[in-house]
């Protein structure tokens, strides 16, 4: 017997088995998941439902819900790409049954009158699309049908973000950028900076060139003024299509950007081409602290708008460029405030930070970074353990100890760092004994920035001596290789976030084994290597590492000291592919043999990348001064940032 109307009866759909109350009816095109509170009807009298399906459960077709609610659903303004992107295949859905259900995308019932605690917000019309909520993509931890590998689908413009750089010049604008780009390439999210240099526009001559002098900066000069708001136009066009056409997550426009006109013409340019979807988020550097900036300023001149000049003159001119912005400047404050923009305030670089209205996944993980930030001149160490039980017998994962030859390698390894770390300590009191502001001619060494204070300088303003912190991973191999370092001048740590890639049901096999015993997964492996998880219990996928090892990537950066990481071949790869900034697809074929050790020491520009091999005759380390990254078959691997090597 079907129910009457008096019964209030509660339907359950094939699309979900919980049971939907009268008073609460539930618009399948309703995607949020939170809703406030829920007046009851204004009618006492018990509403009808009508069911997803007209043949559900034998039962006699309900009439729709009828409100008493005079209030209208606001309708969503939204823009022409977000209107095309909507109307493209794929939009309907379909369930268990196979069938496609594109009638529940048509307008729900009028809901009674409440506020939802989104900030999706709903739609009205037919066909109509939505601003979609810009909640965290991460590549091998999240996926979607819009998404199924974790990247931002094209689709999702509110999820993607512009980063629009602010500043006078030296205020280290470029290095931030080169950072952040490299930690979000590196998490996976398509980055890419977008510098406009005037000579990359012949269109515009001003006097039979471009002129790089501090007169081409001059607001007096209307030739030049052209050029440079041409370059700057172009270039955010380039970076808008790189974000909207091509895939990329996000863009960075690398420039000054000091004036209120044109940060104003950038937003105007982002709307008119992308819609109010697409984040615009403001990075503003600013530099209070003088040695600071005198450091900034030194390394300003050895870059390709001074080279080759002599270092006093190119100052001179340097200071004249920086005076002309500085009449026309106008820091983040008051207008963005008011405007509800976002933008993050960075003052000697990393020393203090100042946020707004930060919002969106990418917002955050790039605030989330910036807050563990600093200059710091030190070492960081990369090697993998010493020769295991297991590597002897070419098996993989497990938790062998270290062989004869790894003990070796322990103890060689604890005494080379001692001498290292010593020829640190004597290279940081000749570079700061011979640092000169304003340069001398010849003086090609600019100091590393550093924010100067009380706790990293001695009575008479030397840099104190950086402590040694020395990471192991969890596993017997990686301690056991630490063993001999002395716990009273090295901080020792073990951390699980190091451990070697959990091969799952391959665990103590060889890859002779897993080949017989599992053709399949062996064949899957090597065709996508970056993306593949093992099964079985605890397996996993580089991705996986890659998100284990962030807290780690961020506490190197955060911290001011030298670490050597003691890790495996997945760890050391996948560290390697940060600091280097390699391409994605060589991350997993990047060659670390055991008896490698990589030391890193970052720069304004870039990192100084050295290697050294353990020499088992003489129980010593070689330098390798011709030293190229290498993939397992040999072959030279593409490095995205500038590299010095040196002895």
């Amino acid at each position: 017997m079907a129910p009457s109307v008096q019964s209030s009866p509660k339907i359950t759909t094939s699309r979900s088995p919980k049971m939907i109350s009268p008073h609460y009816p539930r618009s399948p095109r309703i995607v949020s998941a939170f809703l406030s509170p829920v007046p009851p009807p204004i009618s006492n009298t018990p509403q009808n439902l009508l069911p997803l399906d007209n043949g559900f459960n034998g039962g006699p077709q309900q009439q729709p819900l009828q409100l008493a609610s005079p209030l209208p659903i606001r309708q969503t303004q939204h823009s022409s790409i977000a209107k095309s992107v909507m109307s493209a295949p794929g939009m309907s859905r379909s369930y268990s049954a196979g069938k496609e259900c594109t009638e529940l995308l048509a307008p729900p019932a009028p809901l009674y009158a409440g506020r939802a605690l989104t900030d999706t917000p709903a739609t009205t019309a037919p066909n109509s699309p939505r601003i979609r909520a810009t909640t965290l993509d991460i590549p091998g931890l999240t996926k979607s049908r819009v998404s199924p590998d974790g990247r931002i689908a094209r689709r999702d413009i509110g999820a993607k973000l512009v980063i629009v750089m602010v500043g006078l010049p030296a205020r280290g604008k470029s290095y931030i950028t080169q950072k952040v780009a490299r930690y979000l390439n590196w998490l996976q999210h398509d980055t890419k900076i977008f510098n406009h240099r005037t000579d990359s526009v012949a269109s515009v001559d001003i006097d039979g060139g471009v002129d790089q002098s501090a007169s081409f900066f001059d607001p007096a000069n209307k030739a030049a003024a052209e050029l440079r708001e041409k370059v700057a136009m172009e270039t955010l066009d380039e970076l808008l299509d790189y974000v909207l056409h091509q895939g990329g997550s996000v863009g960075i426009l690398d420039a000054t950007n000091s004036t209120l006109e044109r940060r104003k013409a950038v937003v105007d340019r982002v709307r008119e081409v992308a819609g109010k979807e697409l984040g615009v988020l403001f990075l503003e550097s600013e530099c209070h602290d003088q040695q600071l900036l005198e450091a900034n300023m030194r390394l300003k001149l050895s870059g390709p708008d001074y080279k080759g000049q002599d270092p006093v003159k190119a100052l001179e001119d340097f200071k004249k460029r920086v005076e002309i912005y500085e009449k026309n400047y106008v820091p983040l404050g008051e207008y963005e405030e008011k405007a509800g923009m976002q933008f993050i305030k960075m003052i000697d670089v990393g020393r203090k930070i100042v946020t707004h209205q930060t919002k969106g996944f990418l917002a955050a993980q790039t605030v989330y970074f910036l807050l563990n930030f600093n200059l710091a001149h030190r070492q960081i160490w990369i090697t993998r353990h010493g020769e295991s039980l297991d590597n002897v017998a070419g098996k993989i994962g497990g938790n062998a100890l270290l062989s004869d030859n790894g003990e070796k390698y322990a103890r060689t390894l604890a005494q080379f760092m001692d001498v290292e770390r010593r020829k640190f300590r004597e290279k940081q009191l000749q570079k700061h004994e011979s640092s000169h502001m304003p340069p001398r001619p010849g003086d090609t060494t600019p100091p590393n920035p550093e924010y100067s204070n009380c706790c990293n300088q001695d009575e008479d303003g030397r840099p104190l001596e950086k402590n040694f912190c020395v990471w192991t991973s969890m596993l017997a191999r990686s301690i056991e290789t630490a063993q001999f370092f002395d716990e009273e001048e090295y901080d020792i740590k073990e951390m699980r976030m190091l451990n070697e890639l959990n091969a799952g049901v391959a665990e103590g096999l060889t890859y002779a084994e897993i080949k017989r015993l599992y053709p399949k997964e062996y064949d899957l492996r090597r065709h996508d290597k970056l993306h593949y998880r093992y099964p079985g219990a605890g397996g996993e996928s580089y991705l996986d590492v890659i998100n284990r090892l962030r807290a780690v990537i961020v506490e190197v950066e955060r911290m001011t000291d030298h670490v050597l990481l003691i890790g495996h071949r997945v760890v050391a790869r996948v560290l390697l592919a940060y600091f280097l900034g390699l391409e994605r697809e060589d991350v997993a074929k990047l060659d670390v043999p055991l008896g490698t050790i990589y030391v890193l020491e970052p720069k304004p520009y870039g990192v100084e990348f050295r290697a050294y091999k353990y020499n088992s005759q003489t129980e010593w380390f070689d330098f390798q001064p011709d030293f190229k990254l290498k993939n397992e078959e040999q072959k030279d691997i593409k490095v995205n940032i500038k590299v010095a090597v040196s002895a």
